[in-house]
């Protein structure tokens, strides 16, 4: 009977943690869609159908890992130059001046947005 209660306490505090952590993860992807936003970002880029839709980043976090979008966001002409001949967007993507807790929250929320699956 002691294991059936310790194995029921310990299943809820599991269940309680991960509960935290998506609250958590969603309050995070929240400040970074405002973030997003606040930068200007939409002038070239959209998530979820806001913002310029020919630089869609809806499924960015399933082609490119956290350290491949942390270099488009504090060295796009280093990581421009890494790609393979693509098409070229007009104008490049600027470096804009962000601290290093703002590139975290952006790559946080890129990182993210996956293909979702059927």
């Amino acid at each position: 009977m002691k294991r059936i209660l310790t194995l029921a306490s310990l299943t809820a505090v599991a269940v309680l943690m991960t509960a935290g952590l998506a609250v958590a993860q969603d309050a995070k992807k929240e400040e970074g869609l405002k973030l997003f936003a606040g930068k200007k970002c939409t002038t070239c880029h959209s998530i979820a159908g806001k913002g310029n839709k020919k630089g869609a980043l809806d499924e960015v976090g399933s082609k490119l890992t956290a350290a491949q979008i942390k270099e488009w966001i504090t060295d796009p002409v280093a990581a421009a130059a890494k790609t393979k001949p693509a098409p070229t967007r007009k104008p490049a993507m600027k470096k804009t001046p962000l601290s290093a807790p703002e590139v975290d929250t952006l790559v946080a929320l890129l990182t993210s947005l996956k293909k979702s699956v059927p």
